[in-house]
């Protein structure tokens, strides 16, 4: 059976920042990805062999025959079952393939700070980040946050960082994360009804953003990892991700922000 940390040990990388980049650089996590290709060969092999269904879903690792059912079903559209007695459509998931390109034609500009660890308040939500789930719910997130006047509260308190979207508390094993819109926490007291969050000391690599969003941040993260990591030789730590958004119109072409990633030297 496939092993991440193996994979990760190959590629000399931790195991975290195995995963981060992998999904990073391909938009489906490690585990989406190894689910999707066992499912599809699942498939072929109903269609082409006597295997009981119970045996494919042992060697695809499935427990029951019930996990594999819903997991095909999921991508399918049908029970394994009826593959083999319906002339109908299945969803082949190929395997990914990577090709190197040269780049540098653009400079990439970026700081390193060291920062002792500091509290953040405001609200957050947990999101899935399987089949690009985060990618719809962290927007509408933020669309809540402008319509029931969260920025603006926490506009009040925010500090040189500005308004913060944190990626903190990855879970990779149940592949979520918490996403957390606040401010670093000033002196006034935390309304009854926000949270409250801890961003350990670490060292940070810290990227400027110019240009309007989400076009301008989408555009630096994607270089972050395709480019800025493979070239420098730091990983990332595994603690939380931050954008730091500060005051203007956010769809300016000289709007500006940040991102800060948490790194160690390999």
């Amino acid at each position: 059976m496939l092993n991440v940390e193996e994979a990760a040990k190959i590629a000399c990388m931790s195991k975290f920042h195995y995963q981060r980049m992998f999904t990073m650089l391909t938009g489906y996590t490690v585990g989406e990805y190894i689910r999707k290709r066992r499912l599809t060969l699942a498939a072929q092999e109903l269609l082409h062999s006597n295997t009981k269904v119970i045996d494919i879903a042992m060697k695809y690792g499935y427990e029951t025959p019930e996990s594999f059912s819903k997991a095909f079903r999921k991508l399918h559209g049908l029970s394994p079952s009826s593959v083999r007695k319906h002339d109908q459509p299945l969803k082949a998931f190929p395997k990914l393939s990577f090709q190197i390109q040269l780049k540098g034609d653009e400079e990439m500009d970026y700081k390193i700070v060291e920062k002792d660890a500091f509290s953040v308040m405001g609200k957050s939500i947990k999101t899935s980040l399987v089949d690009g789930k985060n990618k719809l719910e962290v927007p509408a997130f933020w669309e809540e946050s402008r319509n029931n006047g969260l920025d603006n509260e926490l506009a009040v308190h925010a500090g040189e960082m500005g308004i913060m979207g944190i990626c903190m508390d990855f879970d990779k094993e149940q592949e979520q994360v918490r996403y957390f819109i606040g401010a670093e926490k000033s002196n006034t007291e935390v309304p009854d009804t926000w949270e409250e969050g801890v961003i350990p000391a670490t060292t940070w690599a810290v990227f400027p953003v110019k240009g309007p969003m989400p076009k301008a941040i989408q555009h630096v993260w994607e270089r972050i990892f395709s480019e800025w990591f493979p070239s420098t030789g730091y990983e990332h730590a595994g603690g939380p991700e931050i954008e730091a958004y500060q005051k203007g119109d956010p769809y300016h072409e000289d709007y500006y922000s940040e991102i800060w990633v948490p790194i160690v030297k390999k």
